[in-house]
C-alpha cells in the first residue's frame, strides 16, 4: 500500500516593505502552509496576501502564532502565565481566522512557532495552555506537534485531531527536541543531505537523531522552514525523493494519537 505525507512550510514572515522568502515559490510545492499571526513576525497585509495565494493554490492553512517579538523572530524565550499565554495563542488563531475566511478558506491547523513551540516541546504544561486556548476557538483545528515530544503528549491527553510533524531542515538531540541553533549544524541547507534524511525517517517510521538513534514515531507531516535560504531547493528535493519513491504528497487528515 503506498504511503502519503504532507509537506509543509512556515511562511507569512515578511514585514511591511521588508521581505523574508518566497513564498509565492514555497506553495507551488508544500502542501500545507503554516502563516505567521502578526507577533513574531509578518502584519495584516503579509497575512492576507499569503492566505490568498495559498487558498488559490488549494494549499491547506494554518495558523503559526508565536511570541511577541518582532526584533528576535520569535526566538527568544519569553515566560507568561498560563492564561496570558492562552489568551496569546486565541488572539493570534483569531487573526488567521479571518483573513483566512476574508480568503474564501479556513484555517485547518495550528502549529506553534519558534521558543513558544521549543518550550511547550519540554513542558507538557505550557502545551496544554496553547492547545485548549486553541481548541477554545476552533474545536476542529487540527494540532500540529512536534512528534515525540511534550507537545504531542499534551495533545494526546487533549483526544483532539493531531498531526506529528518531523523537520527537513533541523537537527535533533535524542529526546526528539531540535538542536539548539546555536549550535553547528543545527540548521541543514544542503537540499541532497535534507531529503535523504527525510526519506530514510519516513521509510524507518522514526525520528533519526544526530547521534544516528532511532526515534519511533507516526509522521503525518514534514516542514521545512521559508527563512532558511535553500528553501525552495530543500522543498524541491524532498519533494521529488519523496515522490520517486512512492511516497504521496497530501495534506494530513489529522488523526487523534492512540495508545
Amino acid at each position: 500500500m503506498s504511503q502519503t505525507v504532507d509537506l509543509n512550510a512556515d511562511m507569512g514572515e515578511s514585514f511591511g516593505a521588508w521581505t523574508m522568502g518566497d513564498d509565492t515559490g514555497l506553495l507551488d510545492i508544500v502542501t500545507s502552509a503554516n502563516i505567521a499571526c502578526g507577533l513574531h513576525a509578518g502584519d495584516w497585509d503579509v497575512m492576507a496576501a499569503t492566505m490568498q495565494a495559498a487558498a488559490a493554490r488549494g494549499v491547506g492553512i494554518g495558523a503559526h502564532p508565536g511570541f511577541a517579538d518582532l526584533q528576535g523572530f520569535g526566538r527568544r524565550r519569553m515566560h507568561l502565565q498560563p492564561e496570558s499565554l492562552a489568551n496569546l495563542v486565541r488572539y493570534q488563531l483569531g487573526a488567521a481566522q479571518a483573513m483566512a475566511r476574508a480568503a474564501g478558506a479556513e484555517v485547518r491547523h495550528l502549529k506553534l512557532h519558534g521558543a513558544l513551540a521549543n518550550m511547550a516541546a519540554e513542558d507538557a504544561k505550557m502545551a496544554l495552555a496553547c492547545y485548549r486556548a486553541a481548541l477554545s476557538v476552533a474545536p476542529d483545528i487540527i494540532v500540529m506537534v512536534l512528534a515525540g515530544t511534550a507537545q504531542q503528549a499534551a495533545a494526546a491527553e487533549l483526544g483532539c485531531r493531531v498531526a506529528c510533524e518531523i523537520f527537513a531542515d533541523r537537527a535533533y538531540n535524542d529526546d526528539a527536541t531540535l538542536v539548539d541553533r546555536s549550535q553547528p549544524g543545527a540548521v541543514i541547507h544542503d537540499p541532497s543531505l535534507a531529503a535523504d534524511r527525510i526519506f530514510r525517517m519516513v521509510q524507518a517510521a522514526a525520528i533519526i537523531t544526530e547521534s544516528g538513534t532511532q526515534i519511533p514515531t507516526r509522521i503525518d507531516t514534514i516542514c521545512l522552514h521559508g527563512d532558511t535560504p535553500t528553501a525552495i531547493a530543500i522543498a524541491q528535493a524532498v519533494r521529488l525523493k519523496l515522490e520517486a519513491n512512492e511516497i504521496k504528497l497530501a495534506q494530513f487528515e489529522g488523526h487523534p494519537i492512540q495508545d
